[in-house]
Order: structure tokens, then sequence, then C-alpha cells
């Protein structure tokens, strides 16, 4: 966590681009509650960090972070839908569903079984722990008894894949 200096500087950062920052994410993500929540998400990013680099650019260090929430959220939302959808199959409400949403779902759901096989199985369980069951990169480290940059390599191994697959979809 950020302390003292460093928040200050989030802090001039947030008062300096913060609604510049809202009108970027609400220009891709057309809802502009959804780009206040990013927005925040953002800044919260900076104050997780155990110090901030430095800021060459301040806006582009920004969009750099607010692009990786915002395909998170994409990823969630598309993963949600998959999910709701199945669970509509699963619980008799099929009908609900178009055939399309059908296929986009188990097109979706089979593009990322592929993914997950394709990775290393440390990699992948890192990645399971993370993203599906929330836990934080000290805690998967903890739970695989590996380091905490090994966990964040693995990770970021596990986004590069997700890009290269969403990419090629």
């Amino acid at each position: 966590m950020v302390e003292g200096a460093a928040a200050a500087v989030i802090g001039k950062l947030y008062t300096t681009h913060a609604h510049w920052l809202q009108d970027w994410l609400r220009l891709r993500t057309r809802c502009a509650s959804r780009a206040a929540d990013l927005t925040q998400d953002t800044f919260c990013r900076l104050l997780e960090q155990p110090r901030l680099p430095p800021l060459a650019s301040p806006r582009g260090y920004l969009v750099t972070v607010a692009r990786r929430l915002l395909i998170d959220d994409i990823r969630r939302r598309e993963i949600e839908r998959a999910i709701a959808d199945i669970c509509a199959l699963q619980n008799g409400e099929a009908d609900l569903l178009t055939p399309e949403r059908i296929a986009e779902a188990a097109q979706f759901l089979d593009m990322v079984a592929r993914l997950l096989d394709t990775l290393p199985e440390q990699a992948r369980t890192a990645f399971l722990l993370r993203r599906v069951e929330g836990l934080s990169q000290q805690e998967v480290a903890t739970a695989l008894g590996i380091s905490l940059a090994t966990v964040k390599r693995h990770i970021a191994l596990s986004y590069a894949s997700c890009l290269s697959i969403m990419e090629g979809a």
C-alpha cells in the first residue's frame, strides 16, 4: 500500500486526471456509471501498489492501468453471461435463450477451457485461484508454496494467453 508522499502524488493525479480518465473510459464503455467505477478502480489500484513508479507520462500510465481493468471487466461480464446462460439451460429456462446466445456461451466456454489446457499446471492453478476463487496474489503464493514473483509471472502469462485468444476470436 502506498503511503505518505506517494499517496499525495496519487491524490494530485486524481484531482488532475480523474475527470479526463472518466471521459476516456466513457467513450469506450458507453456507460457513465461503468466509467466512473473503472476510474475509481484505477486509482484504487495505484493505492494498492507497494510503491509508485516514476511517471514520465501520467495519462499514459493511467490509461494502461484503466485499459487492463476494462479488459478484466469485459472478460468478467462475458464469463458471467456464459454462466448465466448455462444455468438457465440447467434450470429449464432454455426458452429464454436464443440459439445464438447458447452457441456463443458454448463457444466462449470452449475457448476458455482450451486456454486453460494450454497453460502449465502451476500457472493454471494460480490463475484459477486468483480469478475464480478470488484469492490475493500473496494467498495464491502461500497456497502453492511459491514466491509472490512467480505468482505474478504465472498470472501475467495467463492474461497474455487470454488476450491472444480473445483477439483471435
